[in-house]
C-alpha cells in the first residue's frame, strides 16, 4: 500500500505538460537510436578538450570490431590511421583547430580488426567553441568508401594500362611505318637502279608504278601515267602489243618482242602475274629490256673483235723473229698490246707520238720500230738526247743556225735535226730534261710545222714525224713549273706506255736466251745459266729494267769462270748487277774499277809525251764514267766539269756515240 501510495503520489506530482514533454523526449531518443543504428555511416562525437568521445555501433561494425571494443579517444584514432596517411590526416585536424575552422573533411585509411585497412571519408562540424573561438567539440560521420576507392584505383590502373598499351602500339605502328617506308625506299631504289624498264599494274590494268628506266625510255614522268590504264601505251606511243593485257587475258606469264614506234625501240618484254589468296590477279609486273641498245653493243663488239683480229693478224705477220732482230721481246700480253698500238700508229703515220716508261724499258727501240714500220729503210731516223746538250747547243742542234749566228758558229751555218730528219723520223729522247725556253720553240714548231734557223729570217717547212720519249712524270713536272702544260697537251694525244720489266715476267726468260746468245757470240765464249740461276733472275724485280738485265748478263758472260754460271744472284749481290754511280773520288782512286793501264806503261814507248798520255787517261776516265751515266748532266756532275766541257771532250775523243747508245738501252 505504501508503495502503491507512493507511486500514486508521484503520478500525481507529475503534471500533464511535464508528462507530454517527457513523452516527446523519449520519442526523440528513440528516433535518435533508430537513426544511429539504421545509418550506413559511423557516427562519432569527440570532445577535443577532454579527449573523450562517442562512437556509434555502425562505426565499430564497419571496421569489424565489437561495440565499444576500443575507446573513442584521439590517441586510439591516430594509432589506427595508415602510416602513409597519418601525417596528412592529423595535419588537417590541427589546421582546423589553429585556424578556428568550422568544418573538417578528410579521406584516409583506418586499420580494421583483421589487419587490413579500409578507406574512410570523414566529415565533421564544430558544435562548440571556447571563449576564444577555438573548437572544443566535433560531431561527424565516417563513411566506408573502400569499394569506391578500389573501383577508382582499378579505373586508374586500367586507364594507365590503356595509355601504356596505346603508347606501345603507337610505337610499334611508328616502327612498322618506318620499316615500311624504308622497305619502300629500298624497293624504289632497286627498281630505279635497274637499267631495264619495269612496270607494275593492278588486276584491272591500271598503272601503279614504273621505274626511272621506263620514264627515260618513253621520255615521260611517272606521275603522268600512274593511275591510267596500260592501254594508253598502245595508242599514244604506238606499241604493237601489250604484254600486260595479254597476261590479264591468259592468266599466265607472257614473253614477247615489242616494237615501239615513238621513240623507235625494239623491246624484249616479260609479263608476270601475281595472284592473291582468292586466286585472282592482283598485279602484273612487266620487265622490258631494250634490244636496240643490246643490238648496238653487239655490232660494236663485232667491230671491236674484227679490229682485234686485225691486230693479231698484224702481230702474226710481224713474227717474233722479226721483232727479235730489232732486239724487241714481246711474249707478254702487255708488250704485245704495245706492239699492236705501235703498228697501228705507224700504219697511219701518226705524229707526234709520246713514249713513256721507266729508264731502261726500251723506249728508243720502240721508236726505231715505229720508224721502221712507217718508212722505207732509206728514210732517216734522227735521234737526239735532250739531256745530253746544254740549252744553247740543244737549240742550235734542233733548229740549225745561220752563218755568224753566235760565237763559235760555223762559217757556213748548219741545218738542224728537223731538216736532217726530212721525210723520216726525229726522235727526241729525255724530253722531260728540255728547258722551258726550248719547249716553247718546240711547241711552236709542232703547231706551225715550220722552224727558223738561229739568226735566220725565213721560216722553213718541216716534213718529219716526231716521236718523243721520257721517263719523267710530266704531270708532276707541270705542277713544279718544269714542263709546259700546253706542250704536254700537244704531244700527249697518242701515247705508248712501256711496262717495266717486273710487270712482264713472261719476257724475262726470252730476254735471257736472246742476250746470252748475243754476248756469247760476240765474245767467243760458251756460257750457260743454270736453272737455279735463271729462277733467281726471274724472281728479281730489276729496278733498272732491261738495261740492268742486259748488263748483268753481259758481265756474267765476260767475267764467268766456267761454262755453267751458278753464282749469279742479283737479289743477294746487287753490286754484281748494279754498280754504284762513278764519282770523281772513286774514278781517281780505283784503278781496278776504271781498268786504267798500270803505272809501268807510262814509261813504255812514248812514255814522256805528256799531252798525249793525259788525253789517253782522260778518254779512259770518260769512257769508264759512261758505263754508269747516260746524260751529259749526270756525267758532268760525276767528273766535276761543266756540261759544255763534257760535250766538247766527248766530241774530241769520239765518245758521243757511247752516250747515244746508253740512251737506247
Amino acid at each position: 500500500m505504501e508503495k502503491s501510495t507512493s507511486n500514486s503520489d508521484t503520478a500525481r506530482c507529475t503534471t500533464l505538460p511535464e508528462a507530454l514533454e517527457i513523452t516527446e523526449a523519449l520519442e526523440d531518443r528513440e528516433r535518435l537510436h533508430y537513426a544511429l543504428t539504421a545509418s550506413e555511416e559511423g557516427i562519432w562525437d569527440w570532445n577535443l578538450k577532454s579527449d573523450t568521445g562517442y562512437l556509434s555501433p555502425r562505426y565499430f561494425e564497419m571496421l569489424g570490431y565489437a561495440v565499444n571494443e576500443f575507446s573513442g579517444t584521439g590517441k586510439v584514432w591516430e594509432a589506427m590511421i595508415h602510416p602513409d596517411d597519418r601525417t596528412e590526416t592529423v595535419r588537417a585536424l590541427i589546421d582546423l583547430i589553429q585556424n578556428k575552422k568550422s568544418v573538417y573533411n578528410a579521406i584516409y585509411r583506418l586499420r580494421a580488426k583483421d589487419g587490413t585497412y579500409r578507406w574512410i571519408r570523414s566529415r565533421a562540424i564544430v558544435v562548440r567553441y571556447d571563449d576564444q573561438g577555438v573548437p572544443q567539440r566535433l560531431v561527424g560521420t565516417h563513411m566506408d568508401i573502400t569499394e569506391d576507392r578500389e573501383k577508382d584505383q582499378a579505373l586508374i590502373r586500367y586507364k594507365d594500362n590503356l595509355e601504356l598499351e596505346v603508347e606501345a602500339r603507337t610505337r610499334e605502328l611508328k616502327a612498322s611505318t618506318r620499316e615500311l617506308k624504308a622497305t619502300n625506299r629500298k624497293l624504289e631504289t632497286i627498281l630505279n637502279a635497274s637499267s631495264e624498264s619495269i612496270w607494275v599494274c593492278d588486276g584491272q590494268g591500271i598503272i601503279l608504278s614504273l621505274n626511272k628506266a621506263a620514264e627515260k625510255m618513253l621520255n615521260v614522268k611517272a606521275l603522268e601515267l600512274i593511275g591510267r590504264h596500260i592501254g594508253i601505251l598502245e595508242s599514244q606511243w604506238k606499241i604493237d602489243r601489250s604484254v600486260t593485257l595479254e597476261v590479264l587475258k591468259t592468266r599466265q606469264a607472257v614473253t614477247a618482242i615489242q616494237h615501239v614506234s615513238k621513240p623507235k625501240r625494239e623491246l624484249f618484254v616479260t609479263g608476270t602475274p601475281v595472284f592473291g589468296d582468292d586466286g585472282e590477279i592482283e598485279m602484273v609486273i612487266a620487265n622490258e629490256r631494250d634490244l636496240t641498245h643490246l643490238n648496238q653493243l653487239q655490232d660494236d663488239l663485232q667491230a671491236a673483235q674484227k679490229a682485234s683480229n686485225r691486230y693479231m693478224e698484224e702481230l702474226t705477220s710481224l713474227n717474233l723473229h722479226e721483232l727479235k732482230e730489232q732486239s724487241i721481246i714481246a711474249e707478254s700480253k702487255e708488250m704485245q698490246q704495245v706492239i699492236a698500238t705501235a703498228v697501228k700508229l705507224s700504219r697511219r703515220k701518226i705524229s707526234p707520238i709520246l713514249i713513256l716508261g721507266e729508264s731502261g724499258t726500251g723506249k728508243g727501240l720502240i721508236a726505231k720500230f715505229i720508224h721502221s714500220r712507217t718508212y722505207k729503210k732509206e728514210k732517216p731516223f734522227v735521234q737526239l738526247n735532250c739531256a745530253a746538250l746544254p740549252e744553247t747547243l740543244l737549240e742550235a742542234e734542233l733548229f740549225g743556225y745561220e752563218k755568224g749566228a753566235f760565237t763559235g758558229a760555223k762559217d757556213k751555218g748548219k741545218i738542224g735535226l728537223f731538216e736532217m730528219a726530212k721525210g723520216g723520223t726525229l726522235f727526241l729522247d729525255e724530253l722531260g730534261e728540255m728547258s722551258l725556253p726550248v719547249q716553247a720553240k718546240l711547241l711552236k714548231c709542232l703547231e706551225d710545222r715550220e722552224i727558223m734557223h738561229l739568226g735566220g729570217l725565213k721560216p722553213i717547212k718541216i716534213d718529219c714525224s716526231i716521236i718523243a720519249a721520257t721517263n719523267a712524270n710530266l704531270k708532276k713536272q707541270i705542277q713544279e713549273k718544269k714542263f709546259r702544260q700546253d706542250l704536254f697537251f700537244r704531244i700527249n694525244t697518242f701515247t705508248i706506255t712501256l711496262p717495266p720489266l717486273r710487270k712482264r715476267p713472261e719476257d724475262i726468260f726470252e730476254m735471257i736466251i736472246f742476250f746470252m746468245k748475243k754476248y756469247t757470240t760476240r765474245y767467243g765464249v760458251n756460257r750457260k745459266l743454270s736453272s737455279n740461276c735463271i729462277k733467281k733472275i726471274q724472281s728479281y724485280s730489276f729496278p733498272g729494267n732491261i738495261r740492268e738485265l742486259k748488263n748483268l748478263l753481259k758481265k756474267a758472260v765476260v767475267m764467268g769462270e766456267s761454262d755453267i754460271l751458278e753464282d749469279l744472284d742479283p737479289g743477294q749481290h746487287p753490286p754484281s748487277t748494279r754498280q754504284a754511280p762513278l764519282t770523281p773520288a772513286t774514278a781517281s782512286s780505283s784503278s781496278e774499277q776504271l781498268e786504267t793501264p798500270a803505272p809501268p806503261a807510262l814509261f813504255e814507248g812514248e812514255a814522256f809525251k805528256f799531252n798525249k798520255k793525259m788525253l789517253t787517261y782522260e778518254k779512259e776516265l770518260i769512257r769508264q764514267a759512261l758505263e754508269h751515266h747516260d746524260t751529259t748532266r749526270s756525267l758532268a756532275k760525276c767528273l766535276e766539269l761543266s756540261q759544255s766541257s763534257v760535250v766538247r771532250k766527248l766530241k774530241i775523243h769520239g765518245l758521243s756515240h757511247h752516250l747515244k747508245r746508253n740512251a737506247q738501252k
